[in-house]
């Protein structure tokens, strides 16, 4: 099932993907997100409620697993969002900067509080997140119960990197405006989950 509610004939109804959209090979597409990832750093998980309803939250991206296609994050066992990947484990990652460039990766999540791996991913400013309760046990450090990580596996991924300089981006962006003509500002890439599991095996 599919909305539309008009008939363009022989042009195209979305000319801005069909400008924009690309499909270069595995390499090149799988190295231009990881690297937007990195620039971006931070992004939006979605998660699914208990209520039925879905929560974003802001995280910080604290590594990467997979040849860079898997995404690990802190967590706080105690938090909700922990309770949420529980019982619903599909999540969403979206990220965005201040130049239009966006990610939005479905994945699967799992949260993990094997200490070898909290060990492997921990920050010391984490303690200020999770705080030290004075017990000598809930300390904020690697060894807090409390402290974990929510490993993020991929299954598909979209994004959409700048081709031009910012100033080009807006030379074009007018000169749409004037033509009507879309413009060609973005390389708008899909990873499958098959392209994304050649690349965490290769």
């Amino acid at each position: 099932m599919s909305f539309s509610n008009t008939d363009t004939g022989s042009k195209p109804a979305d000319p801005y993907t069909q400008k924009n959209i690309q499909d270069p090979d595995l390499h090149e597409k799988v190295q231009d997100l990881i690297g937007f990832v990195d620039r971006c750093k931070f992004c939006m998980m979605t998660t699914n409620t208990s209520d039925g309803l879905l929560a974003s939250r802001c995280m910080a991206l604290a590594g990467k697993e997979g040849n860079g296609v898997d995404f690990i994050f802190h967590a706080n066992t105690e938090s909700g969002k922990t309770n949420d990947l529980d019982a619903h484990p599909e999540i969403n990652l979206g990220f965005l900067n201040n130049s239009g460039e966006w990610a939005s990766i479905s994945g699967k999540a799992s949260v993990i509080t094997d200490r070898d791996m909290v060990h492997k991913h921990y920050s010391p400013a984490l303690k200020a997140w999770i705080g030290d309760l004075g017990d000598g046990k809930h300390d904020g450090g690697p060894d807090d119960p409390r402290v974990a990580v929510i490993k993020v596996q991929s299954k598909t991924a979209q994004y959409a990197v700048s081709r031009n300089t910012q100033i080009g981006s807006m030379i074009e962006v007018a000169k749409g405006i004037i033509t009507g003509e879309a413009p060609q500002v973005n390389k708008l890439r899909h990873l499958s989950e098959q392209e994304l599991q050649q690349a965490r095996s290769s």
